[in-house]
């Protein structure tokens, strides 16, 4: 018998299911039970019951595309920082085969790279690669942060929910799998885009929310126009008032 729902948010310890139910990741089966392991959201996918943590960090795995900042440059590589307990290594063999360059020509500390894993060993040691169409050095924008487990909300069904977004404030925006987002567009509009990638990580469990955020845009695209048109005129009555000093 399954007691709860999909989407419910649960706690550790709190039974989901007893009987012919089987546990899927974040529970656990005791006797006949499954049991939450974690405080997070539930999802039910035939008879297996599965809790998704609202908050988590990223767990590399190979192929991810993330976004990364650099940390630190060493002799032949670079260290990232990509959301995770586990720092990324970008080897110098990636960006200039095998010539041998200086590395902070390349890229240096603090510059934010669009990357692929290539790979992660047994010790979750993350090798990265820029081999990839859009993978590269980001210039300008924003970074949010966001939970990881948060990103397929924000991208939405066939790029439906992160289109919209793009559409809407006309920015750039990529969304790295570890949860990392960046931004570039008028300051304006991204502030706009950090309210609505917020709400949607705060509300990704409940329903209804494509809507809610479609009306948000709209709400803060009409603000910000409002606000627009108001300056121009102030600035029309401003000049109009010089003319006449004149």
């Amino acid at each position: 018998m399954l007691l709860v729902e999909d989407k419910q948010i649960v706690v550790p310890g709190e039974i989901l299911a007893e009987g012919d139910y089987h546990s899927g990741r974040g529970t656990f089966k005791e006797e006949e039970k499954v049991c939450s392991s974690l405080v997070g959201l539930v999802a039910v996918r035939d008879k297996k019951i599965s809790v998704i943590p609202l908050q988590s960090k990223y767990i590399p795995k190979r192929g991810d595309v993330v976004i990364g900042e650099v940390t630190d440059i060493r002799f032949s590589m670079w260290n990232l920082d990509i959301n995770s307990p586990y720092s990324g290594i970008l080897p110098a063999a990636e960006v200039f085969g095998k010539e041998k360059r200086e590395l902070n020509r390349a890229f240096n500390v603090g510059d934010v790279l669009f990357l692929r894993v290539v790979d992660v060993d047994e010790v979750k040691k993350v090798k990265l690669g820029l081999k990839g169409r859009g993978l590269g050095k980001f210039r300008g924008g924003i970074l949010i942060n966001i939970t990881p487990t948060k990103v397929p909300r924000l991208i939405g069904k066939k790029g439906s929910m992160i289109n919209m977004i793009k559409d809407q404030t006309r920015c750039e925006v990529v969304v790295g799998q570890n949860g990392v987002v960046w931004v570039k567009g008028k300051p304006e509009m991204e502030r706009v885009v950090q309210k609505v990638v917020k709400t949607i990580e705060d509300e990704a469990h409940t329903s209804g929310l494509t809507d809610r955020i479609r009306d948000m845009l709209l709400e803060l695209l009409g603000e910000k126009t409002e606000k627009t048109t108001e300056k121009q005129e102030d600035k029309e009555e401003d000049e109009f008032e010089e003319k006449l000093i004149q």
